[in-house]
């Protein structure tokens, strides 16, 4: 069927919200992105099994978001479904020690929550934007911290497999990897936390969101860490020797607060976006013969250099 038909199908079956041609600038931090040919709120486990089931069907190329935390889409938008889940997914349940969260539940709300029953383990995501499932996806943290390592399992729906609980210990976790299948859809965690004092967990809190303020460009739009750092490295510190720091195209710059950051001044494109993440790479190559490898996702065709 067409994306016309299959755009009519879909608002039949589902509960959630179907739009077609929906700006993606509306739904990344970089606040960067051309129109998705479908953007799809599954608001129930019924509308996400019919989503992929109908997308995979028809051969409409998808992608699951969270916040758009780690995305930049392409100016000329994606000729795909974007799937974000809705509230059926938001929900979180605390149990002991352990916390189970639905893959839309804002990771903030979570690491908020677990401070305020005295649960630890967290801390170590305070000032982390995006969604539980994002950061289950990515295995999200900080150099020493992650995810992961708090994990108890993963539910995940694979459209050959139906619904599957996994066994964190079952993963291959790696540095922003969680080694989950590429068709997986994160739905729910189970976060393994220990009991400890609010004051200590209050602190370490502290002391993680002043690094942030005092280390990254709080309050300009991005899409955090662009590149992975590399072993016994820093991208930020390579990019920054390689003098590229306070470097503009366009409406994009390489923060002069951390080099691995590149910031939407305002107007700025996605190609101005990747111009400097190309930048970046071909110049630390040629100072540093090191391959910097992106963190962040491209969604969507970009034209080649």
């Amino acid at each position: 069927m067409s994306v016309d038909t299959l755009e009519r199908y879909l608002r039949s079956k589902l509960r959630g919200d179907v739009r077609r041609h929906e700006p993606m600038a509306r739904h990344t931090t970089y606040r960067i992105g051309g129109p998705a040919e479908l953007f799809i709120t599954c608001e129930t486990m019924t509308d996400l099994i019919e989503t992929v089931r109908s997308c995979d069907a028809e051969g409409l190329e998808r992608i699951t978001i969270g916040k758009g935390s780690n995305l930049l889409v392409a100016d000329g938008g994606y000729p795909g479904a974007v799937i974000a889940l809705g509230d059926e997914f938001k929900a979180h349940r605390v149990q002991g020690a352990e916390i189970e969260a639905g893959a839309a539940c804002i990771l903030a709300f979570v690491v908020r929550d677990a401070y305020s029953r005295g649960l630890g383990g967290m801390e170590f995501a305070v000032g982390i934007p995006g969604t539980v499932g994002g950061a289950i996806a990515m295995n999200a943290g900080t150099g020493a911290d992650w995810i992961g390592a708090v994990a108890g399992s993963v539910t995940v729906y694979l459209p050959d497999a139906g619904l599957q609980r996994l066994r964190a210990d079952e993963l291959e976790w790696e540095y922003r990897s969680s080694g989950l299948p590429a068709a997986a859809v994160v739905v729910e965690t189970t976060l393994r936390l220990h009991e400890a004092e609010q004051q200590a967990i209050r602190a370490m809190m502290d002391a993680g969101l002043e690094r942030r303020k005092r280390t990254q460009p709080i309050g300009m739009p991005s899409a955090g860490s662009v590149f992975r750092n590399p072993p016994g490295d820093s991208a930020g510190r390579l990019i920054e020797s390689a003098g590229l720091k306070g470097t503009r195209l366009g409406g994009a710059r390489i923060s002069e607060v951390h080099a691995n950051f590149i910031v939407n001044d305002g107007g700025a494109t996605a190609a101005d976006v990747l111009g400097l993440v190309r930048k970046a790479q071909m110049t630390v190559r040629d100072a540093h013969g090191i391959q910097l490898t992106p963190e962040i996702k491209l969604l969507g065709t970009f034209e080649e250099a």
